[in-house]
């Protein structure tokens, strides 16, 4: 990672609140508070983290309004409201410089049906497939190795990385972002039980993406049985999801590694599910609800619920089981320690 960052640059991009101390030194690289060096840019994005700040010896360090921290010599204090999101403006710039968006065009490799319409500001790289009636927006990057099935509608400004499938009939909206391997529009897991054997139930619904949603690497939206599978606008899907048919995400929900979510079921906006939560199909997640990791869902979750456990209840209810459980290996010794006594 290649970064150069002058004090200058940096008040230009952070537009801080304030700025405590100065320093000469040109900033060219990024790290923890408790790890970084002369020449590092770190910041304070969790509390936990505060006392590494008075021993930090990054040249830079970004710090939350309130903070009342002092510089040492040769070192900068710039103060924001929010220290993670200045960092992310800077990682975007960095991002920017090491994976600049080449120039339109399609690579000699790929294969683009007659039939398709690809924008002249569109990016095909190597060996990517598009179908017949497919059509790519503007300023879309395919990167190589991505296969858009016949008939599916990308928009605008859209990045799909190496590896992605996006199979027929399916729509991407705007601003899209999909990791390697990601893939939408798989068959649904659909079958009828059937004089003693599994006969597939035909799966010829789609799946809609609406704008700014981001889709992290070799995880799977499924398509519908019939109508669609929905992930709403800005939501955030992490590494290895499953969505299944006829899911119907919401808006600006987050959803953590490993999960699983069963056909049919509905996330209302603002919902958060943590790592490795299993969602049972047919039921609601009301909005803004929050699940904690590995638990189980198996039935309604009512509008900003916090559940945690398998099966799922209330975060405090599930805390108060859990400090009874690890009692419980002393409560078996009073036991027998009774029935020894008797």
């Amino acid at each position: 990672m290649q970064v150069v960052f002058t004090h200058e640059e940096l008040i230009t991009l952070l537009q801080p609140k304030e700025v405590r101390g100065a320093t000469t030194q040109v900033i060219r690289g990024i790290a923890t508070l408790a790890h970084s060096k002369t020449g590092d840019l770190s910041f304070l994005g969790n509390p936990k983290y505060k006392a590494d700040v008075a021993t930090s010896k990054a040249s830079a360090i970004l710090l939350p309004v309130g903070s009342e921290d002092k510089p040492s010599e040769d070192q900068v204090f710039y103060i924001l409201e929010n220290p993670s999101v200045g960092l992310a403006k800077i990682c975007l710039k960095i991002e920017q410089s090491l994976w600049p968006k080449p120039q339109p065009g399609v690579h000699p490799t790929a294969w683009i049906s007659p039939d398709a319409k690809v924008s002249n500001s569109a990016c095909i790289g190597p060996l990517c497939v598009i179908e017949a009636g497919a059509v790519i927006g503007d300023g879309t990057y395919l990167q190589s190795n991505v296969f858009i099935g016949h008939g599916t509608k990308v928009g605008n400004q859209c990045w799909f990385m190496p590896g992605v499938v996006i199979s027929a009939e399916c729509t991407i909206k705007d601003r899209v972002r999909l990791q390697p391997g990601v893939i939408i529009g798989a068959d649904g897991f659909g079958y009828e039980f059937i004089a003693g054997k599994h006969e597939k139930v035909p799966q010829v619904g789609n799946v809609i993406l609406e704008n700014d949603v981001e889709i992290g690497a070799n995880s799977t939206v499924d398509r519908a049985r019939f109508s669609a599978t929905v992930i709403g606008e800005g939501t955030k899907i992490d590494n290895l999801v499953q969505v299944g048919h006829n899911v119907i995400i919401g808006k600006h929900c987050i959803i953590c590694a490993q999960c699983g979510i069963a056909g049919s079921t509905i996330l209302e906006d603002y919902v958060v599910l943590a790592g490795q939560v299993g969602v049972s199909g047919h039921l609601t997640i009301g909005k803004g609800a929050q699940v904690g990791g590995q638990a189980g869902i198996t039935n309604f979750v009512a509008p900003g619920s916090k559940m945690l456990g398998n099966p799922a209840q209330s975060f405090i209810a599930e805390q108060r089981l859990e400090a009874l459980r690890r009692r419980l290996p002393e409560l078996f010794k009073r036991v027998s320690s009774l029935e020894e006594r008797l």
